[in-house]
């Protein structure tokens, strides 16, 4: 097999959830130029599709793969799912789908894993899941130290350089370190993944106005400052630090191709507010590539079919092309 007909491969998420309703929508969309199989709960899977009048079939691996049929690789939940309701007792399973994925695509058999969402607090109920969130586990399992966020649209790239601590505890986390890694992971996917020759990225600073030269915090004159400068000296294209409150808007956006920000809502209410159906998850600084829908389970309108699938189907793509990239590197 080819790395062209290599499948990329998606979890289902919480089946609890709309990820198995939007894997369904998105193969009817985007199956036969993006192949993919998915791991689930085959009867849900198999019903789903048949509902929508698209052809399933089950698999063992990806290997078996169909590109005439959507190929499901069976993963058993202790509960069959309802659309709706939190399970614990499959949580266990959802963990061990994902860890699943992760040797698959690590043993070549997918290009890529795009993650349907979980819900942190049934993974913590039923599993005692002790990771923040699946980027923090999937870092874990490729056995890395440091990875990163990057939420990609067509509009807007940005990484969280924290993600989700409390507001009170950032300062003290962000450190040279830390936005060191995160710049260089950030720029080395750009140039691996995207295609960027020489990536332009943009830091936000930490306070209000970038800290007005010392007078609205000082974390930028302490340290801020002189790390950009010493990545600057090594051969980076950094801007920064900059007003964050000024970093967005279109004609901004057009001096960079991604932006660096210190926490969460810093980076992700821009794209967010930007490009709100259209956003991706990517993890940066593992060894293989995992993209994922920016939204959660959204367990009020599961079942329903009535879910956007537009962000499923922009991590499809997204994942299809960085893999082609990394193919040709």
């Amino acid at each position: 097999m080819s790395d062209a007909q290599i499948p990329l491969i998606l979890t289902s998420g919480d089946p609890s959830g709309v990820g198995p309703e939007l894997t369904i929508q998105a193969w009817k969309a985007i199956g036969a130029s993006h192949p993919f199989v998915v791991l689930g709960d085959v009867e849900q899977l198999q019903s789903l599709a048949k509902s929508a009048n698209i052809p399933a079939t089950e698999i063992a691996d990806p290997n078996w793969h169909d590109p005439n049929a959507l190929s499901i690789i069976p993963q058993n939940f202790a509960q069959p799912p309802q659309p709706g309701v939190a399970q614990p007792q499959n949580a266990p399973a959802t963990v061990a789908m994902i860890e699943r994925a992760v040797g698959f695509v690590k043993a070549g058999a997918a290009s890529a894993i795009v993650t349907n969402p979980i819900h942190k607090r049934v993974l913590i109920e039923g599993a005692d899941f002790p990771h923040p969130g699946h980027t923090e586990f999937l870092t874990a399992l490729d056995g890395k130290k440091h990875a990163a966020m990057l939420l990609a649209s067509p509009e807007l790239r940005v990484v969280p350089a924290t993600i989700h601590i409390p507001l009170q505890d950032v300062a003290s986390t962000v450190t040279p370190q830390l936005l060191s890694q995160t710049i260089q992971l950030l720029d080395s996917a750009l140039k691996l993944d995207f295609g960027i020759a020489r990536p332009r990225i943009a830091v936000a600073g930490l306070n209000p106005h970038a800290g007005e030269g010392g007078q609205i915090g000082t974390e930028e004159t302490d340290f801020m400052e002189a790390t950009l400068d010493r990545l600057r000296d090594q051969g980076y294209d950094i801007k920064g630090p900059m007003s964050a409150d000024t970093m967005f808007h279109p004609r901004a956006r057009e001096a960079y191709d991604a932006a660096v920000c210190m926490y969460h809502d810093q980076a992700l209410i821009p794209i967010k507010t930007i490009d709100f159906d259209r956003g991706v998850n990517v993890t940066l600084g593992l060894s293989f590539i995992r993209t994922s829908p920016d939204h959660g389970t959204a367990y009020d309108i599961a079942g329903q079919n009535v879910a956007n699938p537009s962000s499923l189907i922009e991590a499809i793509k997204l994942a299809s092309h960085m893999a082609a990239n990394r193919a040709r590197s």
